[in-house]
């Protein structure tokens, strides 16, 4: 792990940056969204668009099923099997569709150069989350990552943040988190940590991202 006193930003504000992933380091919404619809098409259901983005946008799947058996009567005893086959197919996706972003990777090692800690905390399971960081070439900027495997109660609720937090051993005012939906966004705001909304994974660059420490520190 980088020494902040090394890499000179002991006097700063913010020490560290968390991402989201979906939607924030990689535009893999609509991944999810169609591998899931292939697991549910097997026995007859389907999420349409509005919904998706309206209701289940940034949920892990397992809550995705819980909503679809209380507003839908999706039977509670398909959910492993349709929950197995979804992560089957995203990973279908990630393997086909996620490169590495040049803006993305030139954002995270200028970040990481300038001496700011970086984690991911996603609401997608481990193995996703580990794909999507070594297709995306992403891996090698961050400390470590985290998934709703990691945690007990995913976003909305603050865990995973608070958990991130505390492994770099900062204060919530001395991280940025940065997301990009409702969930998410609930989850950071209850962390007590700094935060940037974004609307799409163009808007994650080095730029933007000084911009708005920049802000934070001159307004702290």
């Amino acid at each position: 792990m980088s020494s902040l006193f090394e890499v000179g930003v002991s006097g700063r504000l913010i020490k560290a940056i968390i991402f989201d992933m979906d939607g924030v380091l990689i535009d893999a919404k609509e991944w999810h969204y169609e591998a899931l619809n292939k697991a549910l098409e097997l026995f007859g259901y389907t999420i349409n668009q509005h919904d998706h983005l309206s209701m289940f946008d940034g949920l892990p799947t397992r809550q995705k099923l819980e909503i679809l058996s209380v507003e839908r009567e999706l039977p509670r005893g398909l959910h492993k099997f349709i929950n197995e086959m979804k992560q089957i197919y995203t990973l279908e996706y990630i393997f086909t569709k996620c490169k590495p972003v040049s803006y993305h990777e030139y954002a995270l090692s200028k970040l990481k150069f300038n001496g700011y800690l970086m984690a991911v905390a996603s609401n997608s399971v481990r193995q996703t989350v580990d794909m999507m960081m070594d297709k995306s070439n992403l891996k090698k900027y961050l400390e470590f990552t985290l998934s709703n495997q990691d945690v007990s109660k995913s976003k909305p609720d603050p865990e995973i943040y608070n958990t991130a937090v505390n492994r770099f051993g900062l204060s919530p005012k001395e991280c940025l988190i940065v997301e990009d939906n409702e969930n998410g966004i609930a989850a950071a705001k209850a962390s007590g940590a700094h935060l940037m909304v974004i609307k799409s994974v163009s808007d994650v660059n080095y730029e933007n991202i000084m911009s708005h420490i920049k802000n934070i520190e001159e307004n702290s």
